[in-house]
């Protein structure tokens, strides 16, 4: 191994790690991808993690300046296919790799700057924060997923999407609690949390199942080293949801809910033996 293959297995181990220890849920679904595409999501995992964690955690530092200093680098990387930043070393080896668009790294730091700027979302915001926060996540990955394959990539976009929404939803539903009280936001258009109603809280409950239907329909469709992880991701989130559902809006502005990591194992059990009985 030559020393850039040494520089580039250890970034690619740093964005694994990342992933790792901000997210179970996702590392549970990655780790029974295909082995080549699971390098590829580790890169897109870490650099999303990184961006976020400046947005959201680096309180004692000028965001605005540390956000568009990640945005340049980020950027810079591309153009030059090298970083001295391991996260952003693997993102660009992927991004070149597998011919990412821009664009779709575009909308994501543009998201990231919202929630810099806007403590209060309207519609027109909110989908347009949705989209670039979570939806282009969904995108990135599905061009792993099928390199060069334009017209299966092209197939699978609504439903990638829509994943990437209901995934993003259930997270503001978790969060709701975290996100006012220690960062002031609220993403719900129309909705006042501090007088958050149970018809309130249906409707927007209401889309997220509309969100994962759609969702499921493109995961029985991807190919089969994409499909098992992606399905895991899938009914993690689901079980989220539905534990959330069943738990009273005054609660969740008082308590995160969670999924224990026993319940996580049980839903890896299940995916797996789906997946060989062919129902995945």
């Amino acid at each position: 191994m030559n020393s850039i293959e040494l520089y580039n297995s250890n970034a690619m181990a740093c964005s694994r790690h990342t992933t790792k220890k901000y997210s179970t849920s996702f590392s549970l679904g990655i780790r029974l991808l295909a082995p080549e595409i699971r390098r590829a999501v580790y890169a897109i995992y870490g650099f999303v993690r990184f961006a976020d964690e400046i947005v959201d955690t680096f309180h004692e530092h000028d965001k605005a300046v540390l956000l568009d200093r990640f945005r340049k680098e980020t950027f810079t990387s591309i153009e030059e296919g090298i970083s001295t930043n391991p996260i952003l070393q693997s993102f660009q080896i992927v991004v070149n790799n597998y011919d990412i668009d821009c664009h779709l790294i575009e909308a994501f730091f543009d998201s990231m700057e919202m929630d810099l700027n806007h403590k209060n979302y309207d519609s027109d915001k909110y989908k347009t924060y949705i989209y670039g926060s979570a939806e282009v996540v969904g995108l990135m990955c599905l061009r792993v997923f099928y390199k060069g394959e334009t017209e299966q990539y092209e197939a699978l976009k609504y439903p990638a999407r829509k994943l990437g929404e209901a995934f993003q939803k259930v997270n503001f539903l978790r969060d709701v609690q975290s996100d006012l009280d220690e960062r002031g936001r609220s993403y719900f258009p129309d909705v006042d949390l501090l007088n958050f109603t149970e018809v309130q809280k249906q409707q927007i409950e209401q889309e997220i199942e509309e969100d994962f239907r759609e969702a499921y329909k493109g995961i029985m469709m991807l190919k089969k080293e994409a499909r098992l992880g992606v399905y895991i991701a899938y009914i993690y989130y689901l079980k989220l949801f539905r534990k959330i559902k069943r738990t009273p809006s005054k609660t969740i502005l008082r308590e995160r809910i969670r999924v224990s990591n026993w319940v996580k194992m049980g839903l890896l059990f299940q995916g797996l033996v789906r997946n060989e009985l062919g129902q995945v």
